[in-house]
């Protein structure tokens, strides 16, 4: 209960403290190439429920038909806006919309696709799947590099669950195993300590 007073007070409060920021941003992404300024994601939320999670535009208009779902820091579907709105997650802040819905928390194991979800082992899928999908969690706190570790790959997608799928994996188990109100404080602070830095 503790949790979703939080998630919804502060969700409302950061929704309207940066709806300045968040229209200048739209206007930025519409003028940098053709396509809404918003990118709605299909994603697996707690038990199994598919959600749309919402996401600056990033890349280029239709690029899930152009390219698979793991994204390397020179995959050419990305726009010049996205590269810096990347960079910074400010990408990510239209999930606060996410957070006020109730499909997501601040903290939790960040969401996947839902084909992504179906290739975990049976236990682990379940414990993931236990909680709320979160906008920041350990596994993006332990700084994985991950679009570097894709930059070059024949195979993005492959190189993701080889080499940081696992990690993440694991992360997020801990997180749940350990999960309290005062651990999801102290990921929100080092995030956002991380982003100023």
């Amino acid at each position: 209960m503790l949790k979703r007073l939080f998630d919804i007070a502060f969700s409302f409060f950061g929704f309207f403290i940066t709806l300045p920021i968040f229209l200048v941003i739209a206007v930025l992404v519409k003028k940098d190439s053709k396509g809404p300024a918003l990118y709605g994601a299909k994603r697996t939320g707690k038990n199994g429920k598919i959600f749309t999670m919402y996401k600056f535009r990033t890349m280029v208009q239709n690029a899930d038909k152009i390219g698979g779902p793991s994204t390397s820091a020179d995959d050419p579907r990305m726009t010049k806006i996205g590269l810096f709105l990347r960079k910074y997650k400010i990408d990510e802040l239209p999930q606060f919309i996410n957070i006020l819905k109730g499909d997501m928390s601040f903290v939790g194991p960040r969401p996947e696709v839902p084909s992504e979800v179906e290739t975990y082992d049976p236990e682990i899928k379940k414990m993931i799947l236990s909680v709320k999908p979160g906008l920041t969690d350990l596994a993006s706190l332990a700084d994985l590099h991950e679009e570097e570790v894709l930059r070059g790959s024949s195979d993005p997608h492959q190189t993701y669950r080889e080499k940081i799928q696992p990690q993440k994996l694991r992360l997020q188990q801990e997180y749940i195993k350990n999960m309290s109100f005062a651990l999801d404080i102290k990921i929100l602070s080092k995030t956002f300590l991380n982003i100023l830095k």
